[in-house]
């Protein structure tokens, strides 16, 4: 049976020169097992660069996702986060290689890689979307930064506690000493939230966390709201304090900065194979018993 991907990128960790030379044997592996089906192969530039497999087209992370339908990330679950932002807009699948430690998006071993992905080829696989965050900074009624987050947007302090205000759909909610604030998605919940003692939330729920990171008051809770929720945060008090996506990119924050957190309007479509189970992942990863 003749595969529905006809064009693949194959993404490594780009951003980290040491880290692509841990994966260069796999990469190359990949690309050339790709072509070998006569499937047109994109690497992503800088992890062409690193690698250095000769013989196939590269294009930037910004532009792969319009000339493939579908990409391969090998890396860990920070790859994945950074790559699936940047992608969100081509529609495009995403397969993962756990080359990282947790792996909790990406999915595959990369002892295994070349037998899965065939199996992906051939049609065996399990499609399941992520939904996103889309968080807007504003000062004084001016947008000053907008960025979208597969994990979580957080708002924390630096040295000393932040005082912040919640709305949802326009409706009071609490104000929170601590600090901060974790808003996740699903996907999220198990990364900084979990350890912040939020809930897990399976990847199917339309829904929001919010967790308090530290709170001063011991009653202020863990809640999730439906992923329509429009969440509004505001900074009432603060000496230091920063807005982060991902973890990977942060934003100095200020009094009377208003953020507003709700759903991004496109998802990501990730691909598992066949036989995965959340639940079996998450028993595994966590060590449950």
């Amino acid at each position: 049976m003749q595969s529905q991907f006809k064009s693949i990128a194959i993404i490594g960790k780009y951003m980290n020169q040491s880290a692509m030379q841990q994966i260069q044997a796999d990469l190359t592996d990949l690309a050339r097992h790709l072509a070998a089906k006569n499937i047109e192969v994109w690497l992503e530039r800088n992890s062409a660069k690193h690698a250095e497999p000769t013989g196939f087209k590269t294009a930037s992370i910004e532009k792969i996702g319009d000339q493939v339908d579908l990409a391969i990330v090998m890396g860990g679950d920070g790859t994945m986060l950074s790559v699936a932002r940047t992608l969100m807009h081509a529609d495009i699948p995403l397969v993962g290689i756990n080359r990282g430690r947790f792996g909790f998006l990406t999915d595959l071993r990369a002892e295994d890689m070349l037998v899965e992905i065939d199996k992906i080829l051939a049609g065996k696989f399990q499609t399941e979307s992520r939904m996103l965050l889309v968080a807007s900074v504003y000062l004084g009624g001016k947008l000053i930064y907008q960025g979208v987050a597969l994990n979580d947007v957080v708002v924390k302090s630096g040295l000393r506690l932040i005082e912040l205000e919640v709305e949802i759909d326009g409706k009071f909610v609490y104000k929170q000493r601590g600090d901060g604030l974790i808003l996740s998605t699903p996907t999220g919940t198990t990364a900084y939230s979990l350890s912040a003692g939020g809930p897990i939330l399976h990847p199917n729920l339309d829904a929001i966390a919010l967790v308090p990171i530290s709170p001063h008051t011991l009653s202020n809770r863990p809640i999730a709201v439906s992923s329509t929720s429009k969440i509004e945060v505001n900074l009432v008090q603060v000496d230091d304090a920063q807005i982060s996506y991902d973890g990977q990119f942060q934003l100095a924050l200020e009094v009377d900065d208003k953020i507003l957190v709700q759903r991004a309007s496109k998802d990501i479509t990730l691909l598992h194979p066949s036989e995965y189970c959340y639940f079996e992942m998450l028993r595994n990863k966590l060590n449950w018993g």
